[in-house]
């Protein structure tokens, strides 16, 4: 729509002319979420929504960098507790030990991190106990019935 409107015509009238043109054309034919509900109409109305969903998106944050590495840090140590086997454990806390180190060589603005790298052997060890204990119990658990 780089097409002025002509002189003469109303604003609203030269609208309508290319919305339908556009129609006729089938430009609306195909678009994403055709005859789908609208996202979030259960949700009060917020005047930043387009500003959080853009950000969510692209995976962008408001928060300082310590911040959102001590997120990560808390998030990292939940999905240990998840993990289906020790190598994923250690995947896992070698990933933010690696930002953790980063942070500490260089640190970024904000707050301090206040953060060390995780004693992977450590987590791998509390890991395997905490699988060992929840076996058993549900061994105990299988027999009683």
């Amino acid at each position: 729509m780089t097409e002025r409107k002509p002189p003469g015509i109303s604003f609203e009238t030269w609208a309508d002319r290319q919305i339908r043109e556009a129609e006729e054309r089938g430009a609306f034919a195909n678009l994403q979420g055709k005859g789908k509900p609208l996202p979030h109409l259960d949700r009060p109305y917020d005047d930043l929504w387009w500003v959080k969903e853009k950000m969510a998106r692209e995976n962008l944050s408001f928060l300082p960098p310590t911040l959102v590495l001590r997120k990560e840090a808390e998030d990292a140590l939940a999905a240990v507790e998840k993990a289906p086997s020790e190598r994923m454990v250690r995947e896992i806390l070698s990933e933010v030990n690696d930002k953790i180190r980063e942070a500490i060589r260089r640190p970024p603005p904000g707050p301090p991190l206040n953060l060390a790298p995780f004693d992977v052997d450590e987590a791998v060890r509390a890991w395997r106990e905490r699988r060992e204990r929840r076996d058993r119990e549900q061994e105990e658990q299988a027999g009683d019935d």
